[in-house]
């Protein structure tokens, strides 16, 4: 029978719930269990799809085509598991399908409520398909005393009442704060914060206290009494130089033991850590670095493309380098000269997005990666500005553009109106809403034989997360690839381009999937580790 740790967050967002529970699942498997992690999110859109990466962050896409809260790639990066559709729920979601339910008479004219209707949706989504694991770790978004979350917590709280005795437990993030004109650490936003998760029935088992130095051991006593937890189940999570360092603190501080003993599980395997000793030493003893221009439209937010900035830290891992990111604004771009901007760098990642804004400044970036011989690595939207670069630059196309930003004369990049999935057919128009509609998840494609992405693959047979709407016209094929941008990788039934390249170039590949996605700390995906050894060779002729 799984267990499960439901984990909630205090005192202030971004406290990094999502990294602990990855880094805690990452503990109990090194300890041979096997576990699984779920994110509750509060909010009421249906998936996060439609929401701006500069207020959400990222959206992160699983092999099934679930469009998903940003967290889900703290989970798969961790413990190596993929997830899917059911990993991920929101209220949007939840009041959905009830209403969907209701409409149908499913509820036999009963009033529709949130308790018990709500709660019991939440609870059927956390117990499902739980079987064959250990461990279920359940994240629930925002803090505790959201309005909105309300529903979730009850739903947890009724769940440590219907699970058997001694097979759920309550971790609680929250936030120490130090204050300087005191010259203390400060208890009582902990304090108030689990004031507030009591007064809704949950008693928390763990105390999890984010803070910025060492927590004296007259304070772990001061929680330990006014929160009403073990003194032992005080546990400080202190800021680390890497996120890949978080394991292998929280194991120090006692977590996973911790978590074991509120279990009662005795005499469980002491954790294998070797794997993540080696990423630690590896980022913090590198043996040289490489300088990466992103050349992006959402970098007021780091958090919006994520696993594209892990991935890069993964690929240096690869190649025992530390890989210093230089973030610019592609609007920049559109008004100045990109030299001045990307002359120290080793290679240019320009990523994905969605819309005009800034693509201007995109193919600038293409075309200073192709003239200088710098590294270019083109995702999504960044694959299809690098064709429009080659269709405007030297196939002589100067009205060259995409239909996703109005009408052009020779759209290099047009709408996808069918593709298949599975044995069935998808199609799409102009007037099809926009949520969940893309050509999302996992789909293969099958690689030049002899081309780079090929060798770089070490097959012709490949499978990679989509998430667009766009794609580059197969009408201009033959125009690009006597421009020197071959076709190198195309979907089996020939009518998709999925990734382009250069062979008159050091590196230039555009792609038109996120590789990112599948990174992981101990598996770099073989693009992003290619991609860091064509910037250290090139840092080396600079």
């Amino acid at each position: 029978m799984a267990r499960y740790i439901f984990i909630t967050g205090g005192v202030v967002s971004s406290l990094g719930k999502g990294l602990a529970s990855a880094a805690l699942g990452a503990l109990l498997q090194a300890r041979g269990y096997s576990v699984r992690l779920k994110k509750l999110d509060p909010y009421l859109n249906v998936d996060p799809g439609t929401m701006s990466p500069t207020q959400h962050g990222e959206v992160f896409v699983t092999d099934d085509g679930a469009e998903t809260d940003l967290d889900l790639g703290h989970y798969e990066r961790f413990t190596g598991r993929s997830a899917n559709k059911k990993d991920n729920v929101t209220t949007g979601r939840i009041y959905s399908d009830i209403i969907a339910k209701e409409r149908r008479g499913d509820y036999l004219g009963a009033t529709v409520q949130v308790i018990p209707h709500v709660t019991d949706e939440i609870k059927k989504f956390v117990l499902d398909g739980n079987e064959d694991f250990d461990f279920v770790l359940c994240e629930i978004g925002g803090t505790v005393g959201d309005i909105e979350a309300l529903p979730f917590f009850e739903a947890i709280r009724q769940l440590g009442n219907d699970l058997p005795r001694g097979t759920s437990i309550y971790v609680h993030l929250t936030l120490m704060p130090y204050i300087a004109a005191a010259g203390e650490l400060k208890t009582k936003p902990t304090q108030h914060s689990v004031k507030e998760l009591r007064s809704i029935g949950i008693a928390p088992d763990i105390l999890l206290v984010r803070c910025d130095r060492e927590i004296p051991k007259s304070d772990r006593k001061k929680l330990s009494l006014f929160c009403n937890v073990r003194e032992s189940a005080v546990i400080q999570a202190l800021d680390v130089a890497s996120i890949y360092d978080v394991p292998i603190a929280y194991h120090n501080e006692g977590l996973d033991s911790e978590v074991l003993r509120a279990f009662t599980i005795k005499d469980a395997p002491e954790p294998n850590l070797e794997k993540w000793q080696e990423i630690s030493n590896r980022i913090h003893n590198p043996e040289g670095q490489v300088n990466i221009a992103i050349v992006g439209k959402y970098i007021e937010l780091k958090d919006a493309y994520k696993s594209l900035s892990e991935a890069l830290v993964h690929g240096g891992i690869d190649n025992k380098v530390k890989v210093n990111l230089k973030w610019l604004d592609a609007e920049i771009f559109e008004k100045d000269d990109p030299s001045p901007f990307l002359e120290n760098v080793h290679g240019i990642l320009v990523p994905g997005g969605f819309g005009e804004r800034g693509t201007k400044g995109k193919i600038k970036a293409a075309q200073f990666a192709r003239e200088r011989n710098v590294p270019y690595f083109g995702i999504c939207l960044g694959m299809q500005m690098a064709c429009v670069e080659t269709a405007q630059n030297i196939a002589g196309l100067k009205s060259a553009g995409s239909s996703e930003f109005g009408e052009v004369r020779d759209p290099i990049v047009g709408l996808m109106t069918e593709w298949v999935k599975g044995n069935q057919t998808q199609e799409r128009s102009d007037k099809t809403d926009l949520g969940g509609t893309m050509r999302l998840g996992a789909y293969p494609a099958q690689l030049l034989r002899g081309s780079r992405i090929a060798d770089i693959y070490g097959t012709t047979d490949i499978s990679e997360r989509h998430r667009h709407r766009y794609e580059v016209n197969m009408a201009y094929r033959k125009v690009l690839e006597a421009s020197g941008l071959i076709f190198s990788g195309i979907s089996p039934d020939g009518k998709l381009p999925e990734i382009v390249e250069r062979t008159d170039h050091p590196w230039f590949i555009g792609v038109q999937f996120h590789p990112e996605l599948k990174s992981r700390p101990f598996d770099p995906h073989p693009l992003f580790a290619s991609f860091i050894s064509a910037a250290l060779k090139q840092s080396r002729m600079v």
